[in-house]
């Protein structure tokens, strides 16, 4: 019989509950939960909303772009997209010039709908700001950088 070989935390914790990983897992299930509650509202999905968030930043994304850009992959931002045009809030050229990408912008009803939603999701994260200490939201933004970059290869 082969001995199990005890591996060292990264950091001290009595057990996983107090991992940093799990603390950050459950906290981004929590405010996964809250848009969830919220946008249900507004008859969207997180993904939904995530892609008329960055359309309004940035119309005129691709399909991959836009699966970057909201952290899914390109099957399900298709899947996405298509939803969002058969609600008329997005809309994309049956056909291009050059290449594959069709670039996907609001409609004015995406606008509308986008805008009721942003109101019930900055209520989120206001909530979730609010929790912290004065002073502490550059920081905390400053580590979930530092975070990101030490991960990304």
């Amino acid at each position: 019989m082969q001995e199990s070989s005890q591996v060292e935390p990264p950091h001290p914790a009595a057990d996983v509950l107090e991992h940093v990983g799990y603390r950050l897992k459950r906290a981004h299930a929590a405010l996964r939960a809250a848009m969830d509650q919220v946008l249900r509202e507004h008859g969207l999905t997180v993904p939904q909303y995530a892609c008329l968030e960055v359309l309004a930043a940035r119309p005129g994304l691709s399909n991959a772009e836009l699966a970057r850009a909201t952290f899914v992959t390109r099957q399900s931002m298709n899947v996405v997209l298509r939803g969002l045009q058969d609600e008329g809030l997005v809309t994309r050229p049956s056909t291009v010039d050059r290449g594959r990408a069709r670039p996907a912008t609001l409609t004015d009803e995406g606008r509308r709908r986008l805008d009721a939603a942003q109101v019930a999701v900055y209520a989120v994260e206001t909530r979730m700001v609010r929790a912290l200490p004065d002073g502490r939201l550059a920081a905390l933004l400053a580590d979930f950088d530092r975070i990101a970059e030490a991960l990304t290869d």
